[in-house]
Formats: structure tokens, sequence, C-alpha cells
């Protein structure tokens, strides 16, 4: 019984699987897009994911550590020095699958899987606001809305403040043009 058991072995022995995935996250790094099958493109994703985030760390350690998983010092030169400098501001995602349907041969359903940073139809505008975002956290930022009420600042902190403050400023668009119409009347 095979519970609790998620790795896709793809029909394949652990050396023929390992190679398999090597030779395939090295063209990945070299072509930046390849095309396979849907089942190979997911295993891939989850080998090639974490080689691509050690190299956001560009040591002599993070270099041997992916090179005991690549094995080609081409794809290494590649990855380290041109990929590196495309994702380093990015969180994680680096890869992207998109279905392309089925084979004609074998009718075995295809993929073609990319690194997210290299695609120009999908990335229109996303380098104009990769370089003007910052990173951001899960977490609350508490402080700097309660800095800002303590200030006495009535500038929006948050996205659940916006309905409030619109509404305020509404009203008060409102009450001085009612009371311009009303001095215009008089």
């Amino acid at each position: 019984m095979r519970h609790g058991d998620k790795i896709n072995n793809l029909g394949r022995k652990y050396a023929h699987r390992a190679a398999l995935l090597s030779n395939l996250s090295c063209q990945l790094i070299a072509n930046k897009r390849i095309t396979t099958t849907l089942a190979k493109a997911k295993a891939l994703r989850t080998y090639v994911e974490p080689l691509i985030t050690k190299a956001k760390e560009n040591t002599t350690h993070q270099r041997r550590i992916v090179f005991s998983y690549l094995q080609d010092k081409e794809a290494i030169k590649e990855l380290f020095d041109v990929v590196r400098l495309k994702i380093e501001g990015r969180p994680g995602g680096y890869t992207r699958i998109i279905k392309l349907g089925a084979r004609v041969g074998d009718n075995a359903e295809l993929a073609l899987i990319e690194l997210v940073d290299y695609n120009d139809v999908y990335g229109k505008g996303t380098a104009v606001a990769a370089e003007t975002t910052t990173r951001r956290t899960r977490r609350a930022g508490g402080s700097r809305r309660r800095a800002a009420d303590a200030e006495g600042n009535t500038e929006v902190a948050t996205a659940t403040d916006l309905p409030a403050a619109t509404d305020a400023a509404a009203d008060q668009a409102v009450i001085n043009n009612n009371t311009e119409e009303q001095q215009a009347a008089e």
C-alpha cells in the first residue's frame, strides 16, 4: 500500500528518475521553457524550484549543492549568473505549467513548463511592478496603523479603512456642495 506516498515515481527506479529530472532541469534552465508530459512537468517543478531558491544565494557552497543535483557546469553558470538576477525579488513560484492537450501518438497529456520571469506574454508590466513593490508579509502591520492613529493622520492605512474614509470624504463633499448651493440660492 502506498498510504501517504505523494512522490510520482514516473514508472522509473530512483536512479533513472533522478537522471531524468536532472536532465529536464538542465534543459529548463538553458531554454527557459520546455514541452514534456504533464506528469513529468509536475515532478520537475518540485525538483527544480528548491534548486532555483538555492541559486538566490551565490556562494560556493550553494553552487556545489546545486551541482550535486544537476551535474552540468553550463546549467550552473546559467542559473547562478543569468536566472538568479531575474528571480531574486520573487519569493517563490518560479515555474509555470500550461497544459497543451493530448499527444497524437499515445494520447499522453502534454504540458509546457517555463520559468515565469522569462515569459513575455504574461510578463507585460510586471517588470515595472517588481521594481516598485517591496517585500510583503502576511502579518497585519498593526504597528504602522497604530502610529498613524497616534499622529492624528486621517490617511487610509489599510484596505479595510478605505470604505469608511471614502464615505467620510463623500459626506464632507456633499455638505460642502449643499452649503455652496444654499449660499448661491440666497
